[in-house]
């Protein structure tokens, strides 16, 4: 037969004690002696008894747990988010709660739902685009404070923590500029996406700055598998070769359109030899972009600390409420290697 689990009732009887003085040893309020407090301690551990928090937690109204949804746990961006926060959660007290939504705004209402099942304190959330009021309005009847950590802000009504896009791309183009490229590609990315558009932004609001030509046809949307952007970069070098510098949505683009390239006859590298070489700049760092042969240059918006700064502001929220969204921006800086 199978032996029941002890209770607090069995700690209690076990260290000679009330039940009321186990719940307080556990919880570490009251006015305890530290020798009951040990007489309990051995107690829980002769028995091997197990508290259970989601109990103790609904009885206290509070929570340890903290909800995150992202749109997909593959993407090495959220991976490394997910890694920070975690990280830094763990070290407040905290325990995370992670969810995947996709991109699908049903789907990421039901995990919401799911998570203030939970009894979660606070929730991170990548948003969707699509109605995020929603979203904010079934966290404001639960009580529970949402920080949105997209790559790009979507509603002003949350606190948020990301990049600023505009700024990443404006320091990824100067970059190729300053290298002597006059003709620079844009790879990747959704033609709905909102950080796209940023980023595309920053982009030509450089060129136009240093006077140099960007045209249509030199924005080339593409999934953001390898081979997507392998075939992508392929097809552009080789309609365009006055090209000399690509800017690659994802991290996974970047790596593609190292294929690509040297499909379409050209080196990649530094050095612009005319009509032979191109170099690729991409967004966000992954561990691939120092293992490829060249290594790949990035512009990195360190998402481990958007991460660890997500942390930071959604416990500050729990615990003190603020009244008005905040906003955290984490600065972009290039991680040059031997691509550009």
């Amino acid at each position: 037969m199978k032996t029941p689990k002890p209770k607090i009732t069995d700690v209690a009887k076990q260290a000679g004690v009330s039940v009321s003085t186990v719940s307080l040893a556990l919880s570490g309020k009251g006015r305890i002696s530290e020798a009951t407090i040990l007489k309990v301690n051995q107690a829980i551990e002769r028995l091997g008894y197990v508290r259970n928090h989601a109990a103790a937690n609904l009885r206290a109204h509070t929570s340890n747990l903290i909800g995150l949804i992202v749109k997909d746990i593959t993407d090495p961006f959220y991976m490394q988010i997910t890694a920070g926060l975690s990280e830094q959660l763990d070290k407040l007290g905290y325990m995370l709660f992670l969810t995947q939504s996709g991109h699908r705004q049903d789907q990421q209402i039901r995990c919401l739902q799911s998570l203030l099942q939970q009894g979660v304190a606070g929730i991170v959330l990548c948003p969707i685009r699509e109605n995020t009021q929603s979203i904010i309005d079934l966290a404001q009847q639960a009580q529970v404070p949402i920080t949105s950590i997209a790559r790009a802000e979507i509603n002003t009504a949350l606190d948020y923590v990301g990049p600023d896009n505009t700024q990443a791309a404006m320091l990824a183009t100067t970059h190729l500029v300053q290298q002597g490229h006059r003709h620079i590609a844009y790879l990747g990315g959704r033609g709905d996406s909102l950080t796209r558009a940023e980023r595309i932004g920053g982009y030509c609001s450089t060129l136009m700055q240093y006077g140099l030509p960007f045209k249509n046809e030199w924005i080339i949307e593409c999934d953001k598998s390898q081979q997507a952007a392998s075939e992508a970069t392929q097809a552009l070098l080789n309609k365009h070769p006055k090209i000399t510098a690509i800017l690659c949505h994802h991290a996974s683009t970047t790596i593609g359109a190292l294929y690509g390239a040297q499909a379409a006859g050209k080196t990649v590298g530094k050095d612009n030899y005319i009509g032979q070489e191109v170099a690729l700049l991409g967004f966000d760092d992954v561990a691939e972009a120092s293992l490829t042969t060249p290594t790949l240059s990035v512009v990195s918006t360190s998402p481990e600390q958007i991460g660890q700064q997500a942390a930071l502001q959604i416990v500050r929220n729990i615990q003190q409420p603020q009244p008005s969204p905040q906003r955290i921006i984490i600065p972009a800086t290039i991680i040059g290697r031997e691509s550009a």
